[in-house]
């Protein structure tokens, strides 16, 4: 389980649901599958049995989980979960992985010349953040949300879910996205523990995230570490 988190982090059952749901949907955790009793599962991700059972009844609440009397919890479904990172298409090499973050810089800038032409202002809150899938380093990215929703972003709650808090801090309700995928060089700026050293080659994701108005509201690109994390998209 993620270790100590920073003031607006997701309550932790929610962090161990949204990882259970990660893994059902990648098929770590595939139909049918017994889950260990709650006590040895509580153990295991160093809670209480109390938290885990507020975590694994979203899940019921979601239909991936039925709960049988007396014989246990068995994964009920895997076809395309809602969960607040279900929009997140990077997972582990081996399916699933939490997404957390590391707030690296957040600032109030002109938006680049190389930035593509979008939203209202001619500024842009660029959110530079090293991503962790359960636990290990695997992208850096930069973000750039239009200057028009904002006059400031709270750097204490960018730690999770962007998408989370643009909906409950400023309104704001991304709808749709189009990614684009490639190869690019790893930034400058990316910290030690992203093992692609800067300049050299990994994956990217550039990504343009759609409003309800069909206005493109972000930009962002997301290099991510191959040995660690893949891009995924499902349909089912």
């Amino acid at each position: 389980m993620p270790a100590q988190q920073p003031s607006g982090a997701l309550p932790l059952y929610l962090q161990i649901s949204e990882m259970l749901i990660r893994d059902i949907a990648s098929g770590r955790l595939p139909r049918g599958t017994r889950l260990p009793p709650e006590r040895e599962m509580a153990k295991s991700l160093d809670t209480s049995v109390g938290t885990l059972r507020k975590s694994l009844a979203e899940l019921e609440e979601k239909g991936l989980l039925e709960r049988r009397q007396g014989s246990g919890n068995y994964v009920r479904g895997s076809s395309a979960p809602e969960g607040i990172y279900a929009l997140y298409r990077l997972e582990l090499l081996e399916g699933g992985g939490l997404p957390t973050a590391r707030i690296l810089d957040v600032k109030r800038l002109p938006k680049p010349a190389d930035l593509p032409q979008f939203g209202a202002s001619i500024e842009g809150h660029r959110i530079r953040r090293l991503r962790f899938l359960g636990g290990k380093p695997a992208s850096v990215e930069e973000i750039w949300l239009d200057g028009s929703y904002a006059d400031r972003l709270d750097a204490d709650h960018l730690s999770h879910s962007l998408y989370l808090y643009y909906r409950k801090a400023l309104g704001l309700w991304i709808t749709g996205f189009r990614d684009s995928v490639g190869v690019d060089a790893a930034p400058e700026w990316s910290p030690p523990e992203f093992a692609p050293a800067p300049g050299t080659p990994c994956g990217c994701v550039t990504r343009h995230s759609h409003a309800r108005d069909g206005g493109v509201a972000e930009v962002s690109r997301n290099w991510f570490d191959s040995d660690v994390a893949r891009y995924v998209a499902r349909m089912r």
